[in-house]
């Protein structure tokens, strides 16, 4: 199956064509239970100028759900791996990756491994791991009891996991709706693919790539995220270099939807000031 297919990609060309030699491109990479409609408020602010991609991550979407291996997928290198194919498919030159939540990890490996295809990388409520390490210092946000505590009851009951689960990620108590579309979208998920998915997020741990950074690298943490807590974006910052962080008032874990404009303003600010 060609990629177009299997990862369900759209292609939006800018409304004003952008001065100079090329118009530079943004592929957005969705997070977990999600996909591609899930940047609707956000990614339309950038088509004046950028040529915009959007997939689905294979498991999730309209992606082909035959392509999941659960064999490649229990690391994110398969799903970064992924990631570089879109982007060979949809543009010659570098790219910009907005990523959210564990596609920001995915999109970091990707520019490791191959960074001239990358122009910049905008992180969405990134975490490079969600478990505290008290011997280093770190917090994540959740011990390893709380995280296989989540994982239990995601394999037990499903369903009832993500119409509990969801509200509480997506924060944003004065938009209920966002709330249940979030739900609706986990509960949409194959519950199988979810778990497996979910395992191999919550359970990696990234940090030893963060100084391997070498592509310009905005961090957008929310002031008020349980899922990626502050003191995970100045860990963030401390050790990814080439990279700024930029705080936003927001509650909750999916800034691209509960608060698109402050999402947008710093972006466009970063982007400009790199000249693409």
């Amino acid at each position: 199956m060609r990629i177009e297919q299997r990862n369900n990609i759209r292609i939006n060309e800018p409304a004003t064509p952008a001065d100079g030699a090329g118009t530079a491109t943004i592929v957005f990479a969705h997070g977990f239970g999600c996909d591609q409609t899930m940047w609707r408020y956000l990614e339309p602010m950038f088509r004046d100028r950028y040529r915009t991609v959007l997939f689905d991550l294979v498991g999730s979407g309209g992606s082909d759900l035959s392509a999941y291996d659960f064999d490649s997928y229990t690391s994110l290198h398969a799903h970064a791996g992924d990631l570089l194919q879109v982007i060979k498919a949809v543009g010659d030159g570098p790219v910009i990756c907005i990523g959210h939540s564990v596609s920001s990890m995915t999109a970091l490996l990707a520019s490791i491994a191959e960074p001239q295809r990358f122009a910049a990388q905008i992180m969405l409520a990134p975490s490079p791991c969600y478990v505290d390490d008290p011997e280093d210092g770190y917090h994540g946000g959740f011990s390893r009891e709380d995280i296989d505590d989540l994982l239990g009851a995601m394999d037990s009951n499903y369903l009832g996991w993500a119409s509990t689960m969801a509200p509480v990620i997506m924060g944003a108590p004065g938009q209920p709706a966002l709330g249940q579309e979030l739900a609706h979208s986990f509960c949409r998920t194959d519950p199988t693919i979810a778990l497996h998915f979910a395992r191999t997020t919550f359970l990696s741990d990234h940090r030893a790539d963060l100084p391997r950074n070498t592509t310009p690298a905005l961090i957008v943490q929310c002031d008020d995220d349980f899922i990626a807590p502050m003191p995970v974006g100045d860990y963030l910052r401390a050790h990814m270099p080439h990279s700024t962080l930029q705080v936003i008032e927001n509650m909750g874990h999916c800034p691209h939807m509960s608060a698109p404009q402050a999402c947008h303003a710093p972006i466009r600010a970063f982007l400009d000031g790199l000249h693409l």
